[in-house]
């Protein structure tokens, strides 16, 4: 499991011409966001999710479209794998779309997954295989998701965080989110979902940046829905893409994380990003991998608006 230290995403004024290769019409994305944007639309319950052809047909538009360079992986549970290869199989991409599996159906029903997806190969690259984290994680349980996962594949492990905001319970799940960085996973925070809980505060997610922060690896997120967050008061609420990119932003530089979690004000926020050194720019993506949006997850026009993207 080729893991290893941190990635860096180096800055230079446009996307590496290598991952558009039959795009003639990719505009230029900032690196700090370049393939941020994962569509996770797809892990929505079956009652509301797209049909998976719908999500094809974006997916692609978006990745070979204006703003593909802020188009990351497509995520699909393992139960909709043999749906996805028949849409991909009659949408015949350009290109292998880089996809990330989520384990929804027990480690066991991996090796099957991805012998289906290397069998083709010419319609997805796998990238991540994600897995949530039992109640009693340890070095015991990573190590048996390591044996499922290739040399060239990220493994990513969501460490269940607890509903109630009680303080010894955040605790364990921080030293879980520790434990799963040591050992060489990466850690994943669910920003958002189908129910208020699943939400975390501006607290926790202060508390889980700073913990990966301290471990010198990468996170990765899902459940998020917006560009910002939307202001309602009560300290809770759906965050943001770019408040989380600003509060990686001040976690390495010492500053006001939890402000810049709470903000509702995106121009503040886009100006912030604007503003980074090469050097912070390349800190964030170091620790920031990927963030995983739905619905709608090319949030390209807000962030147009906002002066991010031209």
């Amino acid at each position: 499991m080729a893991l290893g230290p941190p990635v860096s995403v180096w800055c230079v004024t446009t996307v590496p011409p290598a991952d558009h290769s039959g795009t003639a019409d990719a505009w230029p994305v900032p690196p700090l966001f370049a393939r941020l944007v994962d569509d996770t639309s797809l892990l929505q319950p079956r009652d509301v999710a797209p049909d998976v052809d719908e999500v094809v047909a974006r997916y692609l538009a978006a990745r070979d479209g204006r703003y593909g360079g802020l188009v990351g992986q497509l995520v699909c549970p393992v139960s909709r794998l043999a749906t996805l290869v028949t849409e991909l199989a009659r949408a015949a991409p350009a290109r292998p779309v880089d996809v990330s599996l989520v384990v929804d159906t027990g480690l066991g029903a991996v090796p099957k997954a991805l012998s289906t997806v290397f069998s083709r190969s010419g319609l997805l690259t796998p990238r991540t295989i994600e897995t949530a984290a039992p109640p009693d994680l340890d070095a015991v349980w990573l190590d048996r998701v390591a044996e499922f996962v290739p040399e060239d594949v990220v493994a990513v492990v969501e460490p269940r965080r607890p509903v109630a905001a009680d303080p010894a319970e955040t605790a364990l799940w921080l030293d879980a989110v520790r434990r799963v960085a040591d050992q060489g996973c990466v850690p994943k925070l669910r920003c958002g979902g189908t129910r208020p809980s699943e939400v975390p505060s501006a607290a926790d997610v202060e508390h889980f940046v700073r913990v990966v922060a301290g471990t010198g690896r990468r996170f990765t997120t899902s459940g998020l829905r917006q560009a910002v967050r939307t202001s309602n008061g009560a300290g809770a609420g759906p965050h943001g893409i770019l408040n989380l990119v600003v509060a990686v932003a001040r976690a390495l530089a010492g500053g006001d994380v939890q402000g810049a979690l709470e903000s509702s004000d995106g121009e503040a926020l886009a100006g912030e990003t604007v503003r980074l050194s090469e050097q912070r720019a390349q800190g964030v993506r170091g620790l920031l991998a990927r963030c995983g949006v739905d619905p709608e997850p090319l949030p390209a026009v807000e962030l147009v608006g906002l002066g991010v993207l031209d």
